[in-house]
């Protein structure tokens, strides 16, 4: 009974955590077209449940299966438990603060976390963590904001030429935009569903195979709903308030900027989560929201020509909450892992 009541638990917990990764990030996918004037928030948040949920159906086990197999070896339910819990309420509390943090960060931090203290009560060794995962999903954090603003620029002067052309020879080009950005807004939710959906549910894979006795794929298919469904619904409730940091405060967004920014973020995240995938069996679990502020920021440069398109102070505090996300949830995990187990 009592384990039966964790492994409840612990799904309510990546319930939770899911809720938290849709009230943080919604604001990844809509908040170029959000900041453009294009979409209406309600239009855009739509977009982002719909398409984020149908995401995490179709391509969710491939970051899932690079968290599920595991940086930390055989994972408990209660350190899964605790990761969970330790990850969602620091993204909540960035949440609150309108911080648009790294939920990715968050829960490896957790999960490293947990595993220090394994360690430290000589469960497992230090060497036992297995660093060659974490070696891959930091570059992957380091290489995928220098991808994002690399494409930017090449779609920024994509789209301004054609804004160009169409004015040229009078055309309406704001329809064309419109469909650009709806198109853009459910390709990046798409790539964000697939992508983020692991943050909340792959630490529970071998636990819910464990317990419910499911193969990996269907395994991985529930925890991908259950997640899908709980991040649409913290879009819903919280998510304006990082969209009005990143679409608003950052810099401001026109029509082919944000059309440039949007496309770049869901070609990134979607790459990243695609061809390793392909490659090695494994999608890497990128922050997206380091994508998406870094094609905010990119195409801001873009388009003053200079730093003077960017709020400093809004840009500082934005690199200082990343700075801040590993070690505070490492921290965070580790202390109450060690809590528990005393207490037990």
């Amino acid at each position: 009974m009592i384990e039966i009541a964790l492994y409840i638990a612990g799904l309510a917990a990546s319930a939770f955590m899911a809720f938290c990764i849709g009230a943080n990030d919604a604001a990844n996918p809509v908040d170029q077209a959000v900041g453009a004037g294009t979409l209406t928030l309600k239009r855009a948040l739509f977009l982002f449940s719909l398409f984020t949920m149908t995401g995490a159906l179709v391509q969710g086990r491939c970051v899932i299966k690079t968290l599920g197999a595991g940086i930390v070896p055989k994972i408990d339910i209660i350190a899964a438990l605790i990761a969970v819990v330790a990850a969602g309420a620091w993204v909540l509390t960035a949440t609150l603060l309108g911080l648009p943090i790294s939920t990715s960060q968050s829960i490896t931090g957790a999960v490293i976390g947990v595993g220090l203290a394994y360690a430290l009560r000589g469960l497992i060794r230090f060497d036992d963590i297995n660093w060659s995962v974490m070696i891959r999903i930091l570059l992957s954090w380091i290489t995928s904001p220098v991808v994002a603003i690399s494409l930017v620029v090449i779609f920024y002067s994509l789209f301004v030429k054609l804004e160009r052309f169409l004015r040229a020879r009078r055309y309406d080009s704001e329809k064309l935009f419109l469909i650009l950005h709806v198109v853009s807004v459910a390709f990046a939710a798409y790539a964000f569903g697939a992508n983020d959906v692991a943050n909340a549910t792959g630490v529970y894979l071998a636990v819910t195979q464990e317990y419910l006795g499911l193969p990996t794929e269907e395994a991985m298919f529930m925890l991908s709903a259950l997640g899908g469904v709980f991040i649409a619904i913290g879009g819903f409730t919280l998510g304006y308030r990082v969209i009005r940091t990143t679409a608003f405060r950052v810099t401001r967004l026109d029509r082919p900027s944000g059309a440039a920014a949007g496309f770049s973020l869901a070609l990134t995240v979607w790459l990243f989560t695609t061809i390793p995938y392909m490659i090695w069996g494994f999608g890497m679990p990128i922050s997206t929201t380091h994508v998406s502020v870094s094609s905010i920021i990119g195409v801001g440069i873009a388009r003053a020509k200079s730093l003077r398109g960017l709020n400093f102070k809004v840009v500082a505090a934005i690199i200082i909450s990343w700075l801040l996300t590993v070690p505070m949830t490492i921290g965070i995990a580790s202390c109450l892992y060690l809590v528990v187990r005393v207490s037990m």
